[in-house]
């Protein structure tokens, strides 16, 4: 669901043939194994990243699976007997009860389905860096899939947010759609000087390359400038960091217990992402939008409506 990788975008290795892609996946159960507790026939359920992990070593004992050095993804990874996963690409699909998530009932399925990934993708670092404090100062790099969330989340915690970004024209949906209580221009170093030193973490979602310095003079001393995109070459500016006891640090969506508590969340919330639902015959084009920067925020492919079995 959402928004499509392919390995132009994201230089990935080739994927294991035959492939089905995607995960943010969302349904209806329409069979259970006989000792399955979690759900029952009929119930709506998504399926995050994570298909499946060891369940013994201390990352999954702390409910952080997708820390896991086991962990199983749910798309064109391995199980433990050596079959592929497959994705969501589907009319059906089969998971492990433990990796299933109980989907709230005041939860639209299609606005909601990106919640499994860029959800808990941001989600998790503002409870884990404590960043979901009421009067929190949180920065936001980048206004897109991810970036819109997290000003999402962030509101909702009572954090105070600033949303940097390259396009000024982001300005007015920042703080007037979103409700961001600031925008910087990152290039605009008058604002940006104007801002040092005032942000208690920030959570940068860009995976362009991009200087860091600037957003690390941001911070407060001891602030985290936390990375969830993906650049391919960052320089790491040192000096600042010693001298404000400032740190950069990476996470990596969540686990089956926090993604299960951010949906309620989102839910009680009703913090949902910016959505275009699609058809799968509508993916090609999406594609080429996407790669212009044609969407807001993400796209939903409706796979239960427009896939037909052949």
């Amino acid at each position: 669901m959402d928004t499509i990788i392919h390995r132009k975008l994201f230089q990935c290795s080739l994927p294991v043939l035959p492939a089905i892609f995607r995960h943010e996946i969302v349904g209806e159960v329409t069979e259970i194994g006989s000792k399955v507790k979690k759900v029952k026939i009929g119930d709506k359920v998504g399926v995050g990243c994570l298909v499946g992990s060891c369940r013994q070593c201390d990352e999954c004992a702390k409910n952080q699976e997708s820390y896991c050095p086991k962990q199983i993804i749910s798309i064109n990874s391995r199980y433990y007997d050596g079959t592929v996963t497959y994705g969501g690409f589907s009319n059906i699909m089969v998971a492990d009860e433990y990796f299933i998530i109980r989907w709230p009932e005041n939860l639209p399925l299609d606005s909601g389905a990106p919640l499994l990934c860029a959800g808990i993708t941001t989600y998790s670092p503002l409870r884990q860096f404590g960043l979901d404090k009421p009067g929190a100062s949180v920065g936001v790099v980048g206004l897109g899939g991810i970036g819109h969330l997290t000003v999402k989340f962030a509101k909702s915690f009572g954090s105070r947010v600033t949303v940097i970004s390259t396009s000024a024209n982001k300005k007015k949906e920042a703080i007037e759609t979103f409700g961001a209580d600031e925008f910087l221009v990152s290039h605009d170093q008058e604002q940006m000087q104007a801002a040092v030193g005032t942000l208690d973490g920030i959570i940068d979602t860009v995976s362009a390359n991009h200087s860091l310095l600037p957003l690390i003079n941001l911070l407060k001393p001891h602030g985290k400038l936390i990375l969830v995109g993906i650049p391919t070459e960052l320089e790491v500016p040192v000096f600042p960091l010693l001298l404000g006891g400032k740190s950069i640090v990476g996470t990596a969506s969540g686990g089956v217990k926090e993604t299960q508590d951010m949906l309620e969340f989102a839910a009680e919330h009703k913090i949902l992402p910016d959505v275009e639902v699609i058809p799968i015959d509508y993916v090609n084009t999406a594609m080429e939008r996407l790669e212009k920067g044609d969407v807001k925020y993400r796209f939903v492919i409706d796979i239960g409506n427009s896939l037909k079995a052949e």
